[in-house]
């Protein structure tokens, strides 16, 4: 099948109407505007730098709920300890320039470009994009960003300079939007780490139905909670 190449209007294909790798449309920018109608439904840009802008629409998609989210014994002895800081929207260009910075198994490169890191800071900035940040000792040490719309967070990347720093920003995460009513967390695509947590796969079907439910509520706008400094319970 063609894939359709977006112009100026702002509009995007069926999200049923993408082929089966899940591209959906190529082209057309990455504004706040387009952006948060691409999330909306379902859509999410991912390219590499050099390629034009792909928008995707999974045949399945990866979710957390974060009222179920599984903690192991080992993390909830970690959290115990109290040993990191967490702040949330304190840091949101700095946790972004880390997570495409840093290196990767088996991936070369990063997909976050800098028109990506870019269009991202000005979601930040319109109040859409969030940052939770993990600090040892006044020290940025790891930190997880994405976007939220209503009761959905959109989980874009995360990053890790010391053991366990990334997985205790998202707890913190999970814990916030659990006491908000958030009922999902797309993960967009699987991994182990998230599994592990509580992730799952859901139908596209599925997913844009918990989607719209999600976006009934109002949007928690930025700047989030300044500091958490205790433990969770």
């Amino acid at each position: 099948m063609n894939i359709p190449f977006l112009g100026k209007d702002l509009i995007f294909p069926s999200p049923y109407d993408a082929n089966e790798q899940g591209i959906l449309a190529v082209g057309g920018d990455l504004s706040v505007d387009r952006l948060l109608l691409a999330y909306r439904q379902g859509i999410f840009p991912w390219y590499e730098e050099g390629s034009p802008i792909l928008w995707w629409s999974l045949p399945e998609r990866f979710i957390l709920e974060p009222s179920q989210l599984h903690l192991g014994k080992t993390v909830e002895r970690l959290l115990r300890k109290n040993h990191f800081e967490i702040r949330y929207d304190t840091a949101f260009s700095e946790v972004i320039h880390a997570c495409a910075q840093i290196k990767r198994k088996d991936q070369d490169g990063t997909w976050i470009t800098p028109d990506m890191k870019q269009a991202y800071i000005h979601l930040h900035q319109a109040g859409y994009a969030h940052s939770i940040e993990t600090y040892e000792n006044n020290q940025l040490v790891g930190g997880v960003y994405g976007v939220s719309l209503g009761g959905a967070f959109f989980g874009e990347s995360m990053f890790s300079f010391v053991s366990n720093a990334s997985k205790i920003a998202f707890i913190f995460l999970c814990r916030l939007l659990k006491s908000w009513n958030f009922s999902m967390i797309d993960c967009q695509v699987y991994s182990s780490h998230m599994e592990q947590l509580g992730g799952f796969f859901v139908t596209q079907d599925d997913f844009l139905y918990r989607l719209q439910r999600a976006l009934q509520l109002p949007t928690k706008m930025a700047p989030w909670c300044s500091t958490s400094l205790g433990k969770i319970e």
